[in-house]
């Protein structure tokens, strides 16, 4: 186990590269940082010069690998680092120099327990991309596919172990410091990023997510996933489909291909709902480098890739987050509030007309208006604002869908500067809701409910004879007749010549007849 010091010497050499950006005054003059934290930032801070400008990105940038992670998780919490902050740490870049393709084809060569030759007829020694966890490359197959080979970069399980133990330990002692620092739930925040990124970490994992959002997304026209070379896949190598298409990212080669921009924006936003709302499985890392556009004019379609971070919301947090979503849209305040505090979110000792008021004064200057003027991620900051009014405990689960929520916004803005996210969202919200929540949606759950209970009770009837067993064993078996015994009784029956032995005989015989029925049946 590391020791307390290693942790305090890391924690303050990060501290000196935030400080050289500037990204420790506004923790400094944050009049709810606990006053530790506050004494620990001055330390850190001593003997650097702070530039005019915080640059929270490039900090995490040159921390490493861990903390452009930490800082991607972060850009989503602006009730904890604060709105200017989480808007900077948005253009935070997940790359880094890329590592020497002799170190690449060792790790495919050690993978695979082969040469790469063996694997692919080329590969391109310069990557076309270098990330914090692992670089792509671009390959040919022996049967001539052209694919991209996605490398782990060397150790980065081990460095990313060490940097996250620091930040386990140091999230435990700011959550013991009570009040704010703990209705922020700090622990939770590293939990998941931890959870998040160890998925990255192994490649299988990474093709079974693309493969399963291939099947739940087969029903949406116009969106599709890379096929995944599984033969040449490992936990540290992934080799899928080359995409030949335009980034979603370069807007005049969209234009000049005849895309429909303000129709590509709408279907952006449709994919998104239809992954998060319709799937509950979603593809949580839909920055403008992972999308491209392939085809063109009224044929086209979005295709995704990196499937390292995929979010997944259960039914009934679905079904929360729509009604709210379509409270918001509809300014149906009061039931938004009344199911923040089903779902528990709110404690019950405040009031829903209290939390409905305070909804209103978030929702009400957006609608109607275009994501030019006002957004979904204002309308974030707004609803983060009054959570800690209202003591509201931080939900882990739905950081990933938040995080996706504002990328998702930022990249419809681009395409469509004009689009109204309330206007392409709400029909569709609507339609779900109506199909979830309706009459035959509720007979459908009942039923479903029922038919459930009735296949289990087979085995809960089990369970209970295994736990209360009958008393006294088994019943015993009855005798078996005396064959002997009854023969002699034919026979005094017969010397007495009564007129109803020959049917005493026959019932005797026939219920002998009738057991051995009954006990061959039995046995076979």
């Amino acid at each position: 186990m590391t020791q307390t010091i290693t942790h305090i010497a890391r924690l303050l050499k990060w501290g000196r590269v935030l400080a050289r950006h500037g990204a420790l005054r506004g923790i400094e003059n944050d009049r709810n940082a606990p006053a530790q934290v506050k004494r620990l930032m001055r330390i850190a801070r001593l003997g650097t010069r702070q530039p005019a400008d915080p640059d929270y990105a490039g900090a995490f940038q040159e921390i490493g690998p861990a903390a452009i992670k930490l800082g991607q998780a972060l850009a989503t919490r602006p009730d904890l680092v604060g709105e200017g902050p989480a808007r900077n740490l948005l253009t935070l870049q997940d790359s880094l120099p890329p590592v020497p393709f002799e170190q690449i084809c060792k790790v495919i060569e050690d993978s695979f327990g082969r040469p790469v030759s063996a694997l692919f007829a080329s590969i391109d020694p310069d990557p076309i991309g270098a990330a914090s966890i692992a670089q792509v490359h671009r390959a040919v197959t022996a049967d001539g596919r052209t694919v991209a080979v996605k490398v782990l970069r060397p150790g980065i399980r081990e460095q990313f172990a060490r940097d996250v133990e620091t930040y386990e330990w140091a999230a435990a002692h700011l959550e013991a410091l009570g009040g704010e620092a703990s209705r922020l739930r700090p622990r939770a925040v590293i939990a998941n990023l931890k959870r998040w990124t160890s998925r990255e970490f192994d490649l299988r994992r990474e093709a079974a997510s693309a493969s399963e959002l291939s099947d739940v997304m087969k029903g949406f026209e116009g969106y599709r996933i890379p096929a995944i070379d599984w033969d040449r896949t490992t936990g540290q190598v992934l080799t899928v489909e080359w995409i030949d298409a335009i980034k979603m990212s370069n807007l005049a080669a969209l234009r000049e291909a005849g895309h429909d921009m303000p129709a590509l924006a709408r279907k952006l936003v449709l994919t998104f709902l239809t992954q998060a709302i319709s799937c509950g499985f979603f593809h949580a890392d839909m920055h403008q480098g992972n999308l491209f556009v392939e085809g063109g004019g009224g044929n086209t379609t979005i295709v995704a890739i990196d499937f390292g971070i995929m979010g997944r919301i259960n039914r009934q947090a679905r079904l929360w987050l729509a009604e709210i979503l379509y409270g918001l849209t509809t300014g149906n305040y009061r039931r938004v509030a009344e199911i923040h505090f089903e779902a528990q979110y709110v404690p019950s000792y405040h009031t829903v007309e209290e939390f409905a008021t305070a909804l209103r004064a978030v929702g009400e200057p957006m609608r109607g208006k275009a994501v030019s003027e006002l957004s979904v991620g204002q309308m974030l900051d707004g609803l983060f604002a009054i959570t800690r009014d209202f003591d509201m405990a931080v939900q882990p689960h739905l950081l990933l869908l938040q995080k996706t929520m504002v990328m998702v916004e930022g990249l419809a803005t681009a395409l469509d500067p004009q689009i109204n996210m309330w206007d392409v969202s709400s029909p569709f919200v609507k339609s779900w809701i109506r199909d979830e929540l309706g009459p035959e949606a509720v007979i459908v759950d009942r039923l479903r409910e029922d038919v459930e209970t009735l296949l289990r009770l087979p085995a809960l009837v089990r369970r209970i004879e295994e736990r209360f067993p009958p008393k006294g064993g088994a019943p015993e078996q009855a005798p078996l007749p005396d064959i002997e015994l009854i023969w002699e009784r034919r026979r005094v029956r017969k010397r007495e010549s009564k007129p109803w032995g020959g049917f005493a005989l026959a019932a005797i015989l026939g219920g002998g007849v009738a057991w051995a029925l009954t006990y061959w049946t039995i046995l076979h």
